[in-house]
């Protein structure tokens, strides 16, 4: 039973974490304009995604604005999606073959071994997939500090690290807490010995046998 809450407990932890990626990798705020270090009075706040960019007005009004073309773009932003769509697809493919081995489906009951590796298979692909999603946010928020600091970047075109970017950390590591807990939740094998045999007793002898 112990065995059974810790997996359903990893494999609910993997899949927000799962759906934390695909929110982080959806929204437009993985860097937002900074106006830090000096009195810049602005009307409107800039976001940039790893899909569109925005504007949002100080009346409420957003305005967002898809690129244009993916060869336009920078080869670590180009790197940074397929990190993250790869995660995705590898989220999805965790979700399945972990929900195959859930000690609470029905599937796969007559095997119990297979069932419990299919849960552990699950849990490494949910490892797997928050690494890659670590990697890319990880990655992007560097270079986001690393322009913020460079002396030569203009001040108007400054960036700090968006909400997508949190957003990312905190599933990418769920993801990988999760399915780490899905590779622990199976109980370990006991060393079985044979039955000990059980000598028969000599019979005490009862009266003499000489004549």
């Amino acid at each position: 039973m112990a065995s059974g809450g810790l997996q359903l407990l990893g494999f609910v932890m993997a899949f927000l974490g799962w759906i934390g990626i695909i929110i982080s990798t959806a929204m437009p705020q993985w860097k937002m304009a900074s106006y830090a270090g000096d009195n810049i009075v602005t009307a409107q706040a800039l976001y940039e995604g790893l899909w569109m960019s925005c504007a949002m007005q100080s009346t409420g009004q957003i305005q967002c604005k898809v690129y244009d073309s993916l060869l336009k773009l920078e080869s670590s932003l180009q790197a940074t999606r397929a990190l993250m769509v790869a995660s995705i697809l590898l989220g999805l493919v965790g979700v399945f073959v972990a929900v195959t081995g859930m000690k609470c489906m029905k599937c796969m009951e007559d095997d119990q071994v297979k069932k419990m590796r299919m849960a552990v298979f699950g849990g490494v692909i949910f490892i797997i997939s928050g690494l890659a999603a670590l990697v890319a946010t990880s990655w992007y928020g560097n270079r986001v500090a690393r322009a913020f600091y460079d002396p030569f970047t203009p001040v108007n075109t400054r960036f700090e690290f968006g909400s997508a970017l949190f957003i990312g950390w905190a599933a990418s590591s769920l993801a990988i807490l999760g399915g780490s807990f899905l590779c622990c939740s199976c109980p370990r094998r006991e060393t079985s010995y044979p039955p000990t045999r059980g000598y028969p007793k000599n019979a005490s002898s009862t009266g003499k046998d000489y004549v």
